[in-house]
């Protein structure tokens, strides 16, 4: 028996005729809000972001609604994923990536390469990194800058 299946000409019509309408990604999102940010949320970001699991703490590390002086504490977490999602998180605020620039992890640093929200004194430092995939992801972000330009 064949796995292989032959729709009609009528079929295949019905199949068009009902197929969902595709949505842009602003219309998706004006349908299904997210919900607001609250203090309780807040509350519950500041308890994960003492969890011992670091894969707990690098959700909090990549939320967009974590504040300020908890971005801070994060950013100098011992386990590089939680450092590494703070460094591609682009509501961290400028100051705080920059002290990620000087991370020991290369890892760290690449993130922090990529993201298009890093001030372009951090990109300088960056382009002269001792790991050549850093100083690579560095060019290939230019590159990427002068195409959309």
């Amino acid at each position: 028996m064949s796995c292989i299946r032959f729709n009609t000409p009528a079929q295949r019509q019905a199949m068009r005729d009902h197929a969902p309408v595709m949505l842009t990604p602003e219309e998706a999102a004006a349908l299904h809000p997210a919900p607001a940010v609250t203090e309780s949320k807040i509350t519950r970001l500041r308890l994960l972001a003492t969890h011992a699991n670091p894969k707990i703490r690098e959700s909090v590390a990549s939320s967009y609604h974590a504040p300020e002086d908890l971005f801070e504490v994060l950013a100098r977490d011992p386990d590089v994923g939680v450092r590494a999602c703070l460094a591609r998180n682009e509501q961290v605020p400028c100051d705080i990536l920059r002290s990620l620039a000087d991370d020991e992890s290369e890892t760290v640093r690449g993130w922090l390469a990529v993201n298009f929200f890093v001030p372009s004194d951090v990109m300088e430092r960056l382009a002269e990194d001792p790991d050549d995939t850093v100083r690579a992801l560095v060019r290939w972000k230019a590159e990427l800058a002068l195409e959309n330009a």
